[in-house]
């Protein structure tokens, strides 16, 4: 399978998650636990037949930063599920792709990376947008959904954290750290669970079972592979085009199946969203002329 093509079927796949998580009536918390027990046994399969060890040696420095990144991956999935029950899969998608954005301003602060001029006119922008999807300002509208955009940021947030922690992370493997991060995500996600209503999956019907392994071992085991596997071999500017079909899927599919609306002002937000923040991670002529410059210098 061609890395290209890998990323194509992994942000399809990526962007029917919704559809998954509408079908099964559990807690989100209890969704994203079973959704991180299954994987984490999906990938410690796929690293035994591998034939490559881990080594606590190797990962040891960078353990608590991991299972750190495996906390927020196990909030980050509560979040947005609890998104998709409050608001339409379209807002909590959108709003969770403000994600990018998030990295850009931290980043900064975080690593000393300089912000360019492109950068806080797409993050102004994509800010714009956030703004119409919450409706603020629009006649009538009633801000029922505001919970819903408030837990997609949310999430949009925690992932955001998943990302500037593992760029701390440079000596570990992308199945090694897989494998970590969701035992970190079973780790905080197990007790939560427990003592918050207990397991509820002995009542579920078996399709609901069965759409929770799917969303397990196919959506998290085998696409997080895919998508690692992939991401080392595509160039960046390739890799953020193909991670657009994500929500795209996820938006029509909210439309044609599960036959939620859509307003014109939460479409006019998206593009701005959506279209910004492609924007900030792709890069221009004008860029790369720079980047040329300065690697001759």
């Amino acid at each position: 399978m061609s890395a290209r093509f890998q990323m194509i079927l992994t942000m399809s796949l990526f962007g029917t998650i919704a559809l998954f998580v509408k079908f099964i009536d559990m807690p989100s918390a209890e969704i994203a636990l079973f959704r991180a027990a299954i994987a984490l046994v999906t990938v410690g399969v796929m690293k035994l037949f591998s034939g490559k060890r881990l080594s606590f040696k190797e990962v040891r420095g960078d353990l608590p930063v991991l299972l750190l990144s495996g906390t927020m991956i196990g909030l980050n999935w509560v979040l947005l599920f609890e998104a998709y029950h409050h608001t339409t899969v379209s807002v909590a998608t959108i709003c969770y792709y403000f994600a990018p954005v998030v990295v850009m301003i931290a980043s900064p602060v975080l690593f000393k990376e300089r912000v360019t001029k492109k950068q806080a006119f797409c993050f102004a922008m994509a800010t714009v947008g956030i703004v119409l999807i919450t409706g603020i300002g629009e006649p009538g509208k009633g801000g029922g959904d505001a919970l819903g955009i408030a837990l997609g940021l949310g999430a949009a947030l925690m992932y955001a954290s998943v990302v500037l922690l593992n760029k701390r992370v440079k000596n570990v493997s992308g199945m090694d750290k897989t494998l970590i991060q969701f035992a970190g995500a079973v780790a905080v996600l197990l007790p939560y669970v427990l003592f918050t209503g207990g397991m509820t999956i002995a009542k579920r019907e078996a399709l609901e079972i069965a759409a929770l392994f799917v969303l397990g071992v196919v959506h998290t085991g085998v696409c997080f592979y895919w998508f690692f596997s992939a991401l080392s071999k595509l160039k960046g500017q390739e890799a953020a085009i193909l991670s657009y079909i994500d929500p795209l899927v996820s938006i029509v599919l909210s439309v044609l199946v599960l036959g939620e609306t859509i307003t014109a002002l939460q479409i006019a937000g998206g593009g701005l969203v959506l279209g910004f923040t492609l924007l900030n991670e792709l890069k221009l002529p004008k860029d790369r002329d720079k980047a040329a410059k300065k690697e001759a210098v």
